[in-house]
Formats: C-alpha cells, structure tokens, sequence
C-alpha cells in the first residue's frame, strides 16, 4: 500500500513538473510575436479584473501568409498552473471556445504574413471565476491542433496589498539583491486559517519561468499578513537590459552594426555584446526584457512592420567557451526558454558565440543566460547582480477556502524597485 501511494505521489510530482515546464509554448513554427497584454499597453502584465470593463489584447503573426481558422479557449489552473478540476462551463459564460475573426495580410513589407487580433476576453466567452488561466490558441476549432499558448490572471479584489523593494540584510546579497516586503490585508474574506489558506506568488519583470512561490507568512495579526523574511522573496537585481532598435531597418540605430538589404528579405548583424559580469552598474530607462512593436515608416507596425533575420554575437573572456554552460538569448521573445532556437552556438575560429533571430520591427531589450550542461535548472545571467537595478515586481496573492475548488485570486499589486528615474548614473 505504501509503496502504491509513493508511485502516486510520484507521478502526480512527474505531471506537475512537466506541465509547468511547457506552460507558456509555441507549438507551430510559423507562429511568431505572439503578444498577450493589456489593451493599449505591451509591457503590460495580462491581468483582467473579473466583471470590469478592461480588456487584454492578443497579437501574432502567421508566417504562412494564408488565412486559418483560429480559434481560442481557456482553460482554470491552480496558483501553481496545474489544470483545476473543472468544466469549462463552471468557469465560462457563453461559449468555451471562440474563433478570431479579426485578420489581415501584411502590406508593405517583404515578409509575407497574416495578423491576427482578439481582445479578450469576449463577450460571447466571459470567464467568472477569478485565478490563473492558461490561453490556448488552435486551427479548425480542434485543440489537439495547438498553435501556442500564453497565460493571464483573472483578479476578484477581495484583499489590498501593499509592499516595497528593500535591500537584503545578509551582507552576501546586500549589494547584489532585491528584497519584497508585502502587507496583505484580508478585510474582504473570511480566513480562518490564513497561513494555511493565502499563497503569494511573486514575479520579476513579468516572468514565470522564476517566479517565487509558497513564501510563507513571517506574522499574522487577524487578517493582516506581513511578509518580511531573509529567507524568501529575494531576487537578483541583474542589470539594466541590453537593447536593441529595430524601428526601422533602413535608419541603422547604434547597436547595428551593417545590415544586408536583399529584394524579399534583409539580414541585420547587432555590435558583439561582451560579458558584463564585472562590468559597473549604469542606469538607463530599459524595457525590463520585454518588447515593443512600433516602427518609423508605417502606420500599423501590427500588421505593416517587416521582419529581418537578426544575428548576435557575445565575445566571452579570453575568447574561450565557458566550461560546460550553453549560452541563450533571454528575453521575452524569446519566453525566457531553452530551446535550440534561442541558443547561441560557439564559434572557436573567431573566439565568440554566434546566434540568430527572426524579429519582427520593434524596440527590444534582451539578455544572455548561461545555463548548465549538467543541471539546466542552473541558469545564471551574464550581467552582474547590482542592488540599484530597476525592476518591476508582480505580487498575486490567492486564496483557497476549505471547501473551494479552485485557487481564488484576491490580492494583485506592482512594485517598482525605483521610482527616482535618475539620469545616467554610476
């Protein structure tokens, strides 16, 4: 008996892992620049307040250049994106599934596409229960035919958060580490047993491939929640994003190098990056790893903005490969992944990695990852940790009453690690 329930336990470990490692994916490889945002804002993190008037707004590009019959659902998960165990009629008000009819091939540019836009979620599919979602976007209404998926959050304001970024203590991470301090106050909700009932999730610059979970309550006063611990809640400031314009490729910015103009395509070769481990900290206004679709010349960069075949390079020290890491571009465009897409290959005849992207006309800001041959849980960036690094930090705070079933999000906050907006600085 206990040896069947160890198997059980195993496998439901085994599920878990392997469902969040392939949460956020693009399955076909003509699908590029998917965007899921709130309307009106790129950088925006995909959060709709349950039975409000805002919107979130879904972009992407079919490289095909046909038209297809696109359809999308979605689908409840837990705090930790394990699907919950519901229908999607429990959770959906209208249809469960619902077919993008908004479309248009591109013009202008050389690069044959069709776009596509919805902005979600619509009326004839609204969602009723607060949480995390998973956004599945499939061909002919038949979802074993997945194009990608992207994830959001559903609020219910039932509790106010309240927090700031702080220096560490430890006199390790003082220099080279943010810290999250939060007040959760749960006027809103009944809690019994709050510390075994509220979980909090915190993420960096919109990312769940690091987000902290299971951070546990350092006091607890009725229903007021006070999380100042040095064990939880501490990440690496990193420093300001590389950048990289590509509002125009005709206008050449200063992190090109050349570009090659052919008659349907054009190649661009950024200016070598080198590591900035021991590199000092510089501020500048950045894009936090994320992206922005804008162009010069045209009037709709969604639908009029080309693509160009994009090539990296990152001159590591002494000209050698680092020892048993592989090195990828990070970023959102690339969903902050592993896959051999996005990785940089060694090139020991010129001594540096070399590595290459189809993007799209936009304002990029992108990193290195280096990340273990032998453990690809170990990821490190190549840019040096500086406590003074401007971050924005999503704080989601959920509850799951005894007899709930599903995780409820109440509590949802921004934090900035600076709001001073200095000039350049040292």
């Amino acid at each position: 008996m206990l040896k069947r329930l160890f198997l059980i336990f195993i496998f439901s470990l085994i599920s878990r892992l392997t469902f969040s490692q392939l949460i956020e994916k693009v399955y076909k490889p003509y699908i590029h620049t998917a965007q899921l945002f709130k309307s009106g804002d790129q950088q925006g993190f995909p959060v709709w307040t349950l039975n409000s008037a805002d919107r979130l707004q879904l972009e992407f590009d079919d490289l095909e250049g046909d038209v297809k019959s696109y359809y999308y659902s979605f689908v409840l998960c837990d705090y930790n994106w394990k699907p919950a165990n519901l229908s999607p009629f429990e959770y959906t008000r209208g249809f469960t599934q619902n077919r993008i009819t908004t479309y248009r091939n591109s013009s202008i540019a050389l690069t044959r596409y069709t776009h596509y836009q919805a902005f979600l979620p619509d009326g004839n599919g609204l969602l009723t229960r607060s949480g995390n979602y998973l956004l599945k976007v499939y061909t002919d209404s038949d979802t074993s035919k997945l194009a990608f998926t992207k994830q959001l959050v559903v609020l219910e304001p039932k509790g106010t958060v309240s927090g700031q970024v702080v220096q560490p203590l430890s006199a390790s991470l003082f220099t080279t580490h943010q810290k999250i301090r939060l007040s959760v106050n749960l006027a809103g909700i009944n809690a019994f047993s709050a510390a075994q009932q509220v979980k909090v999730v915190i993420l960096q610059n919109n990312r769940w491939d690091n987000a902290q979970r299971d951070i546990p309550p350092t006091y607890v006063r009725g229903n007021m929640l006070e999380f100042n611990t040095e064990d939880y809640g501490i990440f690496p400031g990193g420093k300001e994003f590389r950048w990289l314009d590509l509002r125009s490729f005709r206008l050449q910015s200063d992190r090109v190098d050349h570009a090659i103009y052919k008659n349907n395509s054009t190649e661009i070769f950024v200016k070598p990056d080198l590591d900035r481990t021991g590199q000092r900290y510089l501020y500048y206004p950045d894009y936090d790893g994320m992206f922005n679709i804008i162009t010069y010349e045209t009037i709709n960069p969604f639908w009029q903005g080309d693509y160009a075949t994009v090539y990296f390079t990152l001159v590591p020290p002494n000209g050698s490969p680092y020892p048993n890491r592989n090195i990828y571009l990070g970023g959102s465009f690339t969903d902050w992944g592993q896959s051999d897409t996005w990785k940089m290959n060694f090139n020991p005849e010129l001594g540096v990695y070399q590595g290459k992207a189809l993007l799209k006309q936009g304002y990029y800001s992108y990193e290195y990852l280096s990340v273990s041959k032998d453990n690809p849980s170990n990821r490190t960036d190549l840019e040096g940790n500086y406590w003074e690094t401007q971050n924005r930090y999503t704080v989601l705070v959920y509850y799951k009453g005894f007899t709930d079933r599903n995780d409820q999000l109440i509590g949802y906050t921004s934090l900035n690690s600076r709001n001073d907006r200095p000039g350049f600085s040292f």
